[in-house]
């Protein structure tokens, strides 16, 4: 299963390079898998679950022109995304809510 978490931001710094250069990712039971084209429109980073009850990935990509992180939350077999998506959207409004401007989450 699919979905997608759009976030809306303030500021032209890359919110993906702030969530994968941050220490208190961990605090979140989130950590980065991997990153790819540092600096560079479009970007991308994977992120995991740091436990066994989550199951599924976190696909992050960040769009200079309109200021907004896409995260597709891709889960395994019938396992649901509620957990990763909330400890997502908990890190989000725990450590970058001042430059939110909206979070919206649909199944794709």
């Amino acid at each position: 299963m699919t979905t997608v978490v759009h976030v809306a931001c303030y500021g032209s710094t890359s919110l993906r390079e702030r969530v994968v250069h941050d220490e208190r990712l961990g605090d979140y039971e989130l950590f980065v898998s991997r990153t790819r084209r540092a600096g560079r429109n479009p970007g991308w980073a994977k992120l995991y679950g740091s436990d066994y009850g989550t199951k599924g990935a976190i696909n992050l990509e960040w769009d200079a022109d309109t200021r907004t992180l896409l995260a597709r939350v891709v889960t395994r077999a019938k396992a649901k995304p509620d957990v990763i998506v909330g400890r997502f959207v908990a890190y989000l409004l725990g450590r970058h809510r001042r430059r939110i401007r909206s979070i919206t989450v649909h199944p794709e």
